[in-house]
């Protein structure tokens, strides 16, 4: 007979282990020490906890299935109940009912997780749905719109699957808005073409009416159709590249011989202006020299006089046309700006009120002294900082008063 607590060796050599429910023959042993047998079914005991041990590591410390997780447990439960082996088995029926728990709260974590999951998705799906149908009621970008809609449901293939009756309402609603968008897109181009005929006839009558004035020498008036009939050609749309390319081909055509005409006719008339320019050259040079103005009277004089010989001299050419009469615009302005200020120093009534405000500010400054001596004299620190500050102030716009008042001297 054996010492050990969960085994003997009957003296035929049957191997016995102990358990709550009583003894339980394990198998048997005929050859050597009992010893020896029951060491033998304690290392069939250790290789089962350690079965149990690994699965433990794998249950807590990996993402094993619940389900593959529950599959091990109840096959380790009958191996437990099974075993040949001796040790103490309900520690390790503990152990698989402890670990039993974690997994029933593993497949609970597993099926929240999952039921978020596919509330997200159908979050994600009912999104693509309503962009999908947006797109198929609103879009008109053609190319953007049917890329986004490819977009749209590899992004439905990329997200969780959700309940079949939910996934199948959201799908139907999916392929309506796909096949509508291509039905309003395969109807806008069919109607494109019948309008984009109707530009090229709408075009063809403004090519007729470019190319019936390009040889007219009327030039305003030409030029001014011309313009009306760019802003029609830019209004009518765009017929197909085809027509569209050919007709602007014809009216550019049209368009260039004129304003190539009128251009030489400019050049030819602008060469014969020449002469003109120089003399308003010496015209301006002359007029710049009356800055700054000194004398108004005297400037006004010799600008009078050379604005008579300007208009005397008569036009010039277009490119220098604008250089030229800004100039001469520039020493008319410094002129009537030196006049204006000249009246202004003339002006009796401005003048007296400079002298008013110079007068009243002395005052004002003399009896705000007198207040500052008596709160000197009675030793108010606050009235004498006030009376200070105030004198200060208006000292400085003394100042000022009288620079306006000297202007007029």
């Amino acid at each position: 007979m054996s010492t050990d607590p969960w085994g003997r060796v009957d003296d035929d050599g049957t191997v016995y282990v102990r358990t709550a429910e009583g003894e339980r023959a394990v198998g048997s042993w005929q050859a050597g020490e009992p010893d020896e047998a029951l060491a033998y079914f304690h290392r069939k005991y250790d290789e089962l906890a350690g079965q149990i041990t690994l699965l433990e590591q794998r249950v807590k410390g990996t993402d094993l299935a619940p389900a593959q997780a529950e599959a091990s447990i109840v096959k380790l439960r009958e191996a437990v109940a099974e075993a040949h082996a001796i040790g103490d088995l309900a520690a390790l029926t503990a152990r698989l009912d402890g670990l039993t728990e974690v997994v029933a709260q593993r497949r609970e974590e597993v099926k929240a997780a999952r039921e978020h999951a596919r509330a997200e998705a159908k979050t994600v799906k009912e999104r693509i749905v309503a962009e999908a149908e947006r797109i198929a009621d609103e879009t008109t970008h053609w190319k953007s719109g049917g890329e986004r809609l490819r977009q749209l449901v590899e992004e439905w293939k990329a997200a969780d699957r959700i309940d079949r009756v939910t996934e199948a309402a959201l799908w139907k609603r999916l392929s309506a808005a796909r096949t509508a968008f291509a039905k309003r897109r395969k109807q806008y181009f069919a109607g494109l073409d019948e309008q984009r005929e109707g530009v090229r006839a709408e075009k063809e009558r403004i090519v007729a009416e470019a190319e019936a004035i390009a040889d007219s020498t009327d030039w305003a008036t030409t030029a001014a159709v011309y313009r009306d009939l760019m802003q029609r050609w830019k209004s009518a749309g765009r017929a197909s590249r085809e027509a569209e390319d050919e007709l602007w081909a014809r009216f550019k055509g049209a368009q260039d011989l004129f304003f190539q005409a009128r251009s030489a006719v400019f050049a030819e008339r602008d060469a014969s202006l020449a002469a003109n320019a120089e003399i308003k050259e010496v015209l301006l040079t002359e007029a710049e020299k009356i800055l700054p103005v000194t004398d108004v009277r005297t400037a006004r004089a010799a600008l009078r006089h050379i604005l008579e010989r300007w208009e005397a001299a008569g036009p010039v050419p277009r490119e220098q046309r604008d250089r030229l009469e800004g100039g001469l615009r520039k020493v008319d302005d410094a002129v009537r700006k030196a006049e204006d200020a000249e009246w202004k120093r003339s002006n009796p009534e401005a003048r007296a009120r400079a002298q008013s405000t110079v007068d009243q500010l002395r005052t004002s400054i003399e009896q705000l002294e007198k207040r500052l001596a008596k709160a000197q004299a009675a030793g108010r620190a606050k009235d004498v900082k006030e009376a200070e500050e105030a004198i200060t102030a208006r000292r400085s716009w003394l100042e000022e008063a009288e620079r306006t008042l000297a202007e007029f001297s």
